[in-house]
């Protein structure tokens, strides 16, 4: 059996997130996946793009898909590399830019997060709220 997280878990990431958000003042969207990538919870704060509802639920399905953040794929996925194209594969739900994390417990992905929202570094920097709430809290 895979190991995952609690939809309580995940309601605690996602709080820090949001209250990164806040700080900002940027609404995002912010999305839970399991390690297989399918959705624990996600939550779309007041104001968030609707577009960013699937965007971020994208991220989280890559993180977990690849075991790694989506910023990584920028590079690799440019033309002439070796992962071009990349975006277009899985039913499109490949997202090669940043605000995408798997969430690891003992060196195993157990879950991934993805944020929409802002600008790509606005995702990356409340998803990573999220990463450091995660790797805070026990068990």
């Amino acid at each position: 059996m895979v190991e995952t997280v609690s939809l309580d878990t995940a309601k605690e990431v996602i709080d820090a997130c949001e209250q990164r958000a806040e700080e900002i003042d940027n609404p995002m969207v912010i999305t839970v996946a399991n390690a297989e990538g399918n959705l624990i919870a996600q939550h779309r704060m007041d104001g968030a793009w609707l577009a960013s509802v699937d965007i971020s639920r994208n991220k989280a399905f890559t993180a977990a898909a690849l075991d790694m953040p989506t910023h990584e794929l920028a590079e690799p996925s440019e033309p002439g590399n070796s992962l071009y194209g990349l975006q277009n594969t899985n039913q499109g739900r490949m997202v090669i830019f940043g605000g995408g994390y798997p969430l690891e417990r003992d060196g195993d992905v157990v879950a991934a997060l993805g944020v929409s929202g802002g600008q790509v570094e606005q995702d990356m920097d409340v998803a990573e709220s999220g990463v450091d709430a995660f790797e805070n809290l026990s068990g």
